[in-house]
């Protein structure tokens, strides 16, 4: 996917977040309801979330230089890590502390047809942005499955979104259902239990997207079938013996490092084995244009232990 894409969805999700947390306060602060509050603050973070987001992916296209040789494309794994533990540290744990606040000190609801305007305002408007995001998500994922494709992505912006939006989307059911029923019974309990579940929804989603970035941080390589195919077009030149350790790391969302060792015929000259290594890079790149580099690490076949 374009990084322009992911950009894009990222951008809509920042609108309908800020809207959106705007409305919830506002009927937060009519009603007393702790499950709106609760998705305020939710809707807040997701706010400035999205804004992470946009830092990390302006500053994943930086060029390379003297002290970044391999550029800046890491740039967003660490941004993105920053909204996971967003997510569970502010979203999900304020979320909680106020439900269980409530729990302990509940107050009854005042004028909940508030909440239940705004609820459906804010139900319009992050539908609106989610579609936005999961279009995106589905045109990048092609034939995969989602969670297969969101092992392999290896730009996290974009699931990313659709995970806040998702999760957005199912406090906004929990926060109806929670003010419902503490309206319907006169029960402030049941308010206070939706936004305790409302930030649990949070920490589990922090919790996913903490996973997924963490090996995106430390280094992801290639996934296996792109090794292989690196060692098909390596091993296909007719002046190449055989590949011997293939080495990736993704710098970057769209930016490959490939180090191999190949083993060159032992009747090939030096100039022909300058050829070789021109035709190898070609062949790769071509087939893998991510890969931004590629290093070759030179035998012969009399030099290879293994001969």
């Amino acid at each position: 996917m374009a990084a322009g894409e992911s950009k894009g969805a990222v951008i809509a999700a920042v609108i309908g977040n800020l809207v959106v947390a705007i409305a919830k306060f506002i009927a937060a602060a009519i009603t007393g309801s702790s499950a709106m509050i609760a998705e305020g603050i939710h809707s807040l973070v997701d706010t400035g979330n999205g804004g992470l987001l946009l830092v990390g992916l302006k500053k994943s296209t930086v060029p390379a230089d003297e002290r970044h040789p391999f550029g800046h494309g890491k740039e967003l794994y660490f941004w993105s890590l920053l909204v996971a533990v967003s997510i569970f540290g502010i979203g999900g744990g304020m979320s909680v502390y106020e439900g269980i606040s409530h729990l302990y000190h509940p107050s009854a609801l005042e004028n909940p047809t508030v909440n239940y305007i705004v609820l459906a305002f804010a139900m319009a408007v992050e539908g609106w942005s989610f579609s936005i995001a999961i279009r995106h998500f589905w045109k990048a994922k092609g034939e995969m499955g989602v969670w297969e494709f969101i092992r392999k992505a290896k730009d996290p912006s974009l699931y990313t979104v659709v995970f806040e939006d998702s999760a957005a989307m199912l406090g906004l059911v929990v926060a109806f259902i929670g003010v419902f029923l503490g309206h319907l019974f006169e029960n402030p309990y049941f308010d206070g239990g939706a936004s305790i579940i409302i930030g649990l929804i949070l920490m589990a989603v922090a919790f996913i997207l903490v996973v997924e970035t963490k090996g995106l941080l430390l280094g992801e390589g290639m996934e296996a079938d792109d090794i292989a195919s690196l060692r098909r077009i390596v091993e296909s030149d007719e002046g190449v013996e055989r590949a011997g350790d293939i080495l990736t790391m993704y710098m970057g969302p769209h930016s490959v490092l490939v180090n191999l060792e190949v083993v060159f015929k032992d009747t090939l000259s030096a100039e022909a084995i300058h050829e070789t290594i021109h035709r190898v890079e070609s062949g790769i790149i071509a087939a893998h244009p991510e890969v931004a580099r590629v290093y070759i690490e030179v035998q012969s076949l009399a030099g290879d232990p293994a001969a």
